[in-house]
C-alpha cells in the first residue's frame, strides 16, 4: 500500500510525540537527558590493608565478571613495578575488557622539611610515570597531613582533625602543598596524566581546603576526586561544592559495617549532584564494608546502578 508523503510525515510526528521525542510549544518541558557514567572498581575494595593481600590481577578479573567497566589500582596493592608486571596488568585488563581508570597513590606534602617535601614530589612524579605506563589517565593525589596524631584509628576517632606541628600554621601547610603540586604539573602534562586531588584527611577534609588548593593553581591537569565517604557530617552540601571540579568519583559503601565508620549515603541524591554538574566520568566503587567483598561488591554495584539509573 502506498502512503502519501503528507500522511507519512503526520504519522511519524504523532508517533514521536507519543514517545516523548518531540515537544510542542513553550509550555512543554523537555525531557532531561541522563548523564552517562561508567562504573569502575577500586582494587582496595578487596584488600583493606589486612592480610591476605588480594592481587590486582584477581580484582581485574573479578571486576570484569561482575560487570564493571574499569579498575582503579591502589599503588600499595601492586606486587611490583617492573616492566613485566606492568605489562601483565595491561594485558589482563585488555583481555577482560577493563579500563585502568586511575592509580591511587599515597604521598604527604605537609612537612616543614624541604627534603621531605622533595622526597614526596619525587615519589609523585614517579607515580605519574607509572600511571602513564599503565595507561591510567589520572592519579589520586593527597594533600597530606601533619601526622601529629600518629595512629590512623585515633585520627578516625577525632573525625580526621589534628593540630599543626608546633610553630607552624595551616597557611604554611597550604603553601607547601600548592608548591609541591606545581612542581609535579609539568610531568603530569607531558605524560597526559591528571592530578586528581581527593577530599581526604588533612588539608582537604573540608570543601574550603580542597578548593583553596585547586583554585590557587590554574591548570587543566589538576582536578578533584570526589570521595563520597570522606565528609563525615552533612556530606551532600559539601559534595555539591566540590562537584564542579570532579573528574573522578570514589563511591563508598559499607555493607557489613565500615572498617572505621559507617555512613548511610543516599546515592540517588549524590547522582543528582553529579547530574547537575554535568559529570560524565567514572564512578568507582570503593567498598569499605566488612562483608565478604564477593557479596558486598555486587550488592554495591546494584545499588549504584539503581541510583544512577544505568
Amino acid at each position: 500500500m502506498k502512503i502519501s508523503r503528507r500522511r507519512f510525515v503526520t504519522t511519524a510526528i504523532t508517533s514521536s510525540a507519543a514517545l516523548g521525542l518531540v515537544s510542542y510549544g513553550a509550555e512543554t518541558e523537555p525531557v532531561p537527558a541522563k548523564m552517562q557514567v561508567k562504573f569502575a572498581l577500586e582494587t582496595y575494595s578487596f584488600w583493606h590493608f589486612k592480610p591476605p593481600k588480594v592481587s590486582v590481577q584477581t580484582v581485574i578479573e573479578k571486576a570484569a565478571s561482575m560487570g564493571f567497566a574499569g579498575v582503579g589500582i591502589l599503588h600499595r596493592q601492586m606486587d611490583s613495578e617492573d616492566q613485566a608486571y606492568i605489562n601483565s596488568l595491561k594485558r589482563i585488563a585488555l583481555v577482560n575488557g577493563i579500563d585502568i581508570s586511575c592509580l591511587s597513590i599515597h604521598q604527604n606534602f605537609v612537612s616543614p622539611d624541604a627534603q621531605v617535601r622533595q622526597k614526596n614530589i619525587d615519589h609523585t612524579i614517579h607515580c605519574i610515570e607509572l600511571a602513564h605506563e599503565l595507561g591510567a589517565p589520572c592519579i589520586r593525589l593527597n594533600s597530606g597531613r601533619w601526622n601529629t596524631v600518629e595512629s590512623f584509628d585515633k585520627l578516625m576517632e577525632l573525625r580526621g582533625v589534628e593540630p599543626p606541628i608546633q610553630g607552624y600554621t595551616e597557611d604554611d601547610a597550604f603553601g607547601w602543598c600548592i608548591g609541591c603540586i606545581e612542581a609535579c604539573l609539568k610531568k603530569a602534562e607531558s605524560l597526559g596524566v591528571v592530578l586528581a586531588l581527593e577530599n581526604h584527611w588533612g588539608l582537604t577534609s573540608t570543601p574550603a581546603g580542597l578548593l583553596r588548593i585547586l583554585n590557587a593553581i590554574d591548570s587543566p591537569w589538576l582536578a578533584a576526586i570526589m570521595d563520597t565517604g570522606n565528609f563525615l557530617e552533612s556530606p551532600y552540601d559539601k559534595l555539591e561544592k566540590i562537584a564542579p571540579k570532579a573528574v573522578y568519583v570514589h563511591a563508598k559503601t559499607y555493607f557489613g559495617g565500615g572498617e572505621w565508620y559507617t555512613l548511610d549515603l543516599d546515592y540517588k541524591k549524590i547522582a543528582q549532584i553529579l547530574y547537575r554538574n554535568k559529570f560524565h566520568g567514572f564512578v568507582s566503587l570503593e567498598f569499605e564494608g566488612k562483608e565478604d567483598p564477593d557479596i558486598g561488591v555486587p550488592k554495591s554495584l546494584k545499588l549504584l546502578r539503581e541510583a544512577f539509573e544505568v
